[in-house]
């Protein structure tokens, strides 16, 4: 029985308390990679022995010509595994771009931080945003932060858990209602982007192999896109509100690691208002810089050879740079305008305080670089998901089934393969044709590939910011670890993808126009 003064849990709670309590048992995340290291090594081993191989049509990246393929399992233990093993240890680490983007962006973060930008922002934003809409509003930025590429996971998730923390609400929620719109939502926004452009000529690519003629644009989902950001923007506020925020009830501030700053108070100082006004004009300043640099013809952040601005261009391609910058600049105006951080020496120590804190990070992403390069190196993932797709592609099940049968398999691959662009460059010449000769167009299958390719985002182990989620967590909640951040993200996991399939599969019913 409950005690008096409590609200029984509901079943569900239950359930995802055990979730936590069960998750929580596992070993330190750089044990757990380490383990399922040695599982590829010998399950590479006695597949190879078997012979397993599979043979199917691809997109060839560089030409864009449909070519056939045969895949077969690679041995991590014979003498060309072993040495890939040995000799990779150091291009593994340095090609895993996380690493990279994760400096970059604390680079600005780390200042933005230390001034207290950060801070007197999320009050700010406290001040003048309804109670009700404080949710909605960073759900709906965390979908659109995707347009950043992933530097959505190291911005916008921590500033979630501060501004719930703001509020008085739990701000694991917040890092989890953040989670949920960067990851959950990743391939759908309201603005083009240069994912975009790969994953259209890709379907093209494969939509010529059935009519040469046929070809999609930029803009083929723009409508399921903003439909399905606006729809999805509800669904996780529903969820963080109704679900998450009463299982975790009210925050202690004493779970918080040493040095967490847990202050709840929302009101702004004389100082922090006028380093607020500085920020701004720091922010146009920069602005400025870069408009100078991207709107004329010719300039320099433009494609050279196309002249476009979004899509494939120097801006998008770095725009973690103009990210890092923001913070930089307004960070350090703030920081001038408040009297927190004023001289360049000042700025430097803000700099390496925050890449100090990466270690253990970087450690765990060293490990993680390891174990993604030879899972891909194996080939097993790419195996399974062609083995996944040809079964369902002998299904002979109809149209509609058979698209919503697609994005069953693509959720279930995305668990092993997080790369958007290489799984799709697999299923695209399998699922675009048929599907196509069933009358589905291919601006629906690409479509459908963006709802099964987003949601396991937010669990699988394989994504590289899930354990940096853990990190964020950890933060306020020193007993966190990985069955934290599962328990929090399966309400969100199950019911995105269980709606949005039902919204694509209504969209498709009703012949609705995917895009322009």
């Amino acid at each position: 029985m409950a005690a008096a003064g409590t609200v029984p849990k509901t079943t569900m709670q239950r359930f995802l308390d055990a979730v936590e309590k069960v998750g929580n048992m596992v070993p330190h995340p750089v044990i757990i990679f380490l383990i399922l290291i040695g599982i590829v090594i010998v399950l590479s081993a006695l597949l190879s022995a078997f012979g397993a191989a599979v043979t199917f049509d691809r997109i060839n990246a560089d030409t864009h010509e449909i070519e056939k393929a045969t895949t077969e399992i690679r041995s991590l233990l014979n003498t060309e595994g072993i040495r890939f093993i040995y000799s990779s240890l150091v291009p593994n680490f340095m090609s895993f771009t996380a690493v990279g983007l994760m400096i970059a962006a604390m680079i600005g973060a780390g200042v933005a931080e230390e001034s207290g930008l950060v801070t007197a922002l999320i009050r700010k934003l406290v001040i003048v945003s309804p109670g009700w809409a404080l949710t909605y509003i960073l759900a709906f930025v965390g979908i659109l932060a995707s347009v950043a590429a992933d530097a959505g996971y190291l911005v916008l998730i921590p500033l979630a858990g501060i501004a719930y923390l703001a509020v008085g609400r739990h701000p694991l929620a917040g890092l989890a209602l953040g989670f949920a719109g960067v990851a959950g939502a990743f391939t759908v926004n309201m603005l083009i982007k240069p994912l975009d452009a790969v994953l259209v000529e890709f379907t093209n690519d494969a939509a010529h192999l059935v009519d040469p003629n046929r070809s999609i644009g930029l803009a083929s989902n723009m409508w399921f896109s903003i439909a399905s950001v606006l729809f999805l923007t509800v669904i996780i506020a529903f969820i963080t509100d109704r679900m998450i925020v009463p299982r975790l009830g009210a925050y202690d501030p004493k779970l918080a690691a040493e040095g967490t700053t847990t202050s709840q108070d929302a009101s702004l100082s004389q100082q922090e208002s006028r380093g607020l006004r500085f920020a701004g004009f720091g922010l146009l300043a920069l602005i400025a810089v870069f408009l100078l640099l991207t709107l004329p013809s010719g300039a320099p952040l433009r494609n050279p050879t196309t002249g476009e601005l979004i899509g494939n261009s120097p801006f998008m391609n770095g725009l973690i740079a103009f990210i890092m910058l923001v913070f930089l600049v307004s960070g350090w105006t703030y920081g001038i305008g408040a009297g927190t951080l004023r001289t360049l020496p000042e700025v430097i120590a803000a700099i390496e305080k925050s890449i100090k804190n990466l270690g253990g990070t970087i450690f765990l992403f060293f490990v993680l670089s390891q174990f993604v390069a030879y899972f891909t190196y194996t080939n097993i993932g790419t195996v399974m998901a062609l083995s996944l797709s040809g079964t369902l592609q002998s299904a002979n099940i109809g149209a509609l089934p058979l698209l919503l049968g697609f994005v069953v398999v693509v959720a279930i691959i995305d668990l092993l393969l997080t790369g958007a662009i290489a799984k799709w460059a697999i299923f695209a010449p399998i699922f675009v044709p048929l599907l196509m000769k069933l009358g589905v167009e291919p601006e629906a299958v690409l479509a459908a590939y963006r709802v099964g390719d987003s949601p396991m985002n937010a669990i699988t182990p394989l994504n590289a910011y899930f354990a940096l989620v853990v990190g964020f967590a950890q933060k306020y909640d020193k007993t966190a670890g990985v069955g934290t951040i599962v328990s929090l993200m399966l309400p969100y996991v199950v019911w995105m993808f269980v709606l949005w399939t039902a919204l694509l599969a209504v969209w498709q019913f009703l012949g609705l126009p995917w895009g322009l």
